[in-house]
């Protein structure tokens, strides 16, 4: 803040005095600094749990292309039966190269001894896992820790209506990768 007043000496100038800041002055400026630095925050936590989710989707939507490309191939070289063999089946198997963030087939490991954000495929339950890094804004699946579980799964007309695949009875439609437990992301 700055105060004008007639120069003492005479000469007609303007003098300026100078003060620093007051003490309410510089709890608002803290206060406004503080705010910004919440909602920035909270800002960037909201993008990492977007930028995991896309991620994680993203490789689950190649994954899902490279079965459908699969199921193709059998219709057009009319091995359709055979495609029951895949089930339970490994589907990173599928792809040219796996994403950087792939562990391997594990068979039974503890998920909890894993670094988060990786898939592995776990061949003791024959399911593709993916282990949640912001555990926080995730929902579903086993806790402990927190991950979202894939498995191969055939698609079949169920003739008899059983609910299972009965080779001879049931006719095989292809495949798909399908959630183990549903789930959920939130922003918040």
């Amino acid at each position: 803040m700055s105060r004008e007043s007639q120069d003492p000496s005479g000469r007609g100038g303007i003098r300026h005095c100078h003060r620093g800041f007051s003490l309410l002055e510089l709890v608002i400026v803290i206060v406004i600094i503080s705010v910004l630095l919440v909602l920035a925050i909270s800002r960037l936590l909201a993008l990492q749990v977007d930028a995991e989710r896309v991620t994680m989707e993203t490789v689950a939507g190649t994954l899902r292309s490279a079965i459908g490309m699969k199921v193709a191939e059998s219709i057009v070289k009319s091995k359709v039966a055979d495609l029951q063999a895949l089930e339970g089946s490994n589907p990173m198997a599928l792809l040219a190269e796996t994403p950087h963030n792939y562990l391997g087939e594990r068979d039974g490991v503890d998920p909890a001894t894993l670094e988060d954000g990786n898939w592995y495929f776990d061949k003791r339950d024959k399911t593709l896992v993916y282990l949640v890094r912001n555990k926080g804004f995730f929902t579903g699946g086993p806790p402990k820790p927190p991950r979202a579980r894939f498995a191969v799964r055939l698609v079949y007309s169920d003739k008899n209506g059983n609910g299972v695949f009965d080779r001879g009875i049931d006719a095989v439609e292809g495949l798909r990768l399908s959630p183990v437990e549903s789930y959920s992301w939130s922003r918040y």
